[in-house]
């Protein structure tokens, strides 16, 4: 029993009117601050709040009916096998009676502990419950299921038949005709699609739903296993808030490191073209190529297909974001939706999101964010089309393929006889004898750094582009122009967002260190890098 008596009513979060949890009211420094907190304020429902909402620390209740030897049915009503979120009710009836349950109900739970001499909440004082300011704020995170999560719950369907998935038990779509909700194989999505933040006619908010469902499963795991002597082995989800809302317990949470791909029915590779045009007269009204996408590889790159298809599954032009934008979609265009930059939500949001990362950042964290980059920039992804069949024509998925394996990806520079070991900068040198850069070793370092990132090999069109880090105006060359071609001795005061050759270099060289994490050498004076000048009068 203790298994079962181990999942209290972490359920009650939805006594609330409004069923939500809250931001508390309050300073932050009033109290602790915890996972657990829940505000109830059910009388809302009904009309403004006479007092204060009421704080409750739901995981506190928990603990202390699991050493009562009670369960979530101390505090919550069953109905049709399932647990009612609400507290000793099953509906909100009137503003006396529900308001007459929690007083009668809590007050006399705690009175009977009183008794006991045990410790316990407030008894008869309004104030106690009834508070004006906060006694702790919500730590409460949101909590995500990412495919590691459901890979791990599809394995634990398989009990009874190892080799069937029991996608039934979670996806569902309802009925509007039987009124009735039911399994639609093939289709399935994420909750999310359907269950929204709010709680909208026909359907509970995602709140509520994953409460009812998941919590209600968890328990009777907990119960299952209790009856078959493994719940020491803890073969069941959370009950508790803290379970899935503690920052520090979500990130305990097992990840599986090879999660093998959903199926779905699913393609591996995926044509994107604009109104979904099938024919070649038709791409060249619109002006655009199709885009191929290899589905197969992004879904690995990612935790969860919402990264990509937030509202469902279905192509981006579909429902949403059309050439001409749609309410739905929130008046997005398709455009937009695929080359807005600041947002993980598009396609070049996220690639410039990757660029933030260390082994990229120390390039690209100085270039000029969404800048024109011209006709061969776009053919990246916008790629001409081949001399194919009409027959394949006709299947997007096989020229998407075709595309795809036409791509050339790049994953060195040029050859070390093309590339300076050493160059000597010496413009400085009145102050400062030159700096010996190591030029040859640095550009070997990048080029190790990305060797196998697929999305730089493509994207770096040619052998040199990875120069351009540094000779970032310039076209991609051998012997590109030297930097003192453009940033002068003293600045341009023609031109203030052009850097003059001292600052130039000063901020490309410690700026790619400081992005790139690079703590040795970490140049942290003047002659850490450059020699007080002497006799020399060596430069470039």
């Amino acid at each position: 029993m203790a298994g079962v008596l181990f999942a209290a009513t972490l359920v009650s979060i939805y006594t609330t009117g409004a069923q939500e949890v809250k931001e508390l009211p309050g300073e932050r420094d009033s109290g602790e601050i915890r996972a657990d907190v829940i505000t109830i304020d059910t009388l809302a429902f009904f009309g403004d709040l006479e007092r204060p909402e009421v704080v409750f620390f739901h995981d506190l209740h928990t603990d202390a009916l699991e050493k009562k030897d009670k369960d979530c049915l101390a505090c919550h009503l069953s109905e049709n096998d399932r647990l009612s979120l609400k507290f000793k009710r099953l509906k909100d009836t009137s503003r006396q009676e529900v308001m007459d349950i929690y007083h009668a109900d809590c007050m006399a739970c705690h009175k009977e502990m009183s008794g006991a001499g045990e410790r316990t909440g407030p008894i008869e004082i309004c104030g106690e419950c009834h508070r004006d300011k906060a006694k702790a704020m919500s730590a409460r995170q949101p909590m995500g299921f990412d495919k590691s999560l459901h890979f791990r719950h599809s394995e634990a369907t398989k009990d009874k038949e190892p080799d069937k998935d029991r996608c039934e038990l979670c996806h569902h779509e309802y009925d509007e005709k039987t009124k009735k909700l039911f399994y639609a194989k093939e289709r399935e999505g994420s909750c999310r699609y359907c269950h929204m933040e709010e709680t909208e006619e026909k359907r509970i908010s995602m709140r509520l739903a994953s409460h009812l469902s998941c919590i209600d499963c968890h328990r009777k795991t907990l119960a299952k296993n209790e009856a078959k002597a493994l719940a020491k082995n803890k073969i069941a989800g959370p009950v508790k808030c803290s379970g899935c809302h503690d920052l520090n317990k979500q990130k305990m949470i097992k990840k599986v490191k090879d999660v093998p791909r959903i199926r779905r029915k699913q393609p591996d590779a995926v044509l994107i073209r604009a109104n979904g045009q099938e024919t070649e007269k038709q791409r060249l009204a619109t002006k655009m190529n199709p885009v191929p996408l290899d589905h197969k590889a992004h879904e690995e790159y990612n935790d969860t297909c919402r990264v990509c298809h937030h509202a469902s599954l279905d192509s981006c032009s579909k429902r949403c974001h059309t050439v001409a934008g749609t309410k739905q979609g929130e008046d997005v265009k398709l455009e937009r939706a695929m080359h807005q930059i600041g947002t993980n939500k598009s396609c070049l949001g996220c690639h410039e999101s990757n660029q933030r990362e260390k082994r990229c950042a120390g390039c690209h964290a100085f270039m000029e964010k969404g800048r024109k980059q011209g006709t061969d920039t776009c053919l990246k992804c916008h790629m001409e089309s081949l001399q194919v069949s009409t027959e394949v024509e006709q299947k997007p998925e096989a020229l998407a393929s075709m595309l795809l394996e036409s791509r050339r990806a790049i994953t060195d520079t040029y050859k070390d006889k093309d590339i300076p070991e050493k160059v000597i900068i010496g413009e400085l040198f009145y102050e400062y004898e030159p700096v010996q850069f190591p030029h040859r070793k640095i550009i070997d370092s990048l080029v190790e750094k990305i060797k196998d990132d697929k999305l730089a090999n493509y994207f770096h069109g040619e052998k040199g582009t990875i120069c351009q880090a540094c000779h970032h105006n310039s076209p991609v060359a051998k012997k590109p122009p030297r930097c003192v071609s453009c940033h002068g001795k003293p600045f341009d005061e023609k031109n203030l967002l052009r850097p003059g050759l001292k600052a130039a270099y000063h901020q490309q060289c410690m700026g790619c260190h400081k992005e790139m994490g690079i703590e040795k050498p970490k140049p942290t004076g003047c002659t850490d890098c450059h020699k007080v000048a002497g006799t020399s009068r060596l430069y470039d």
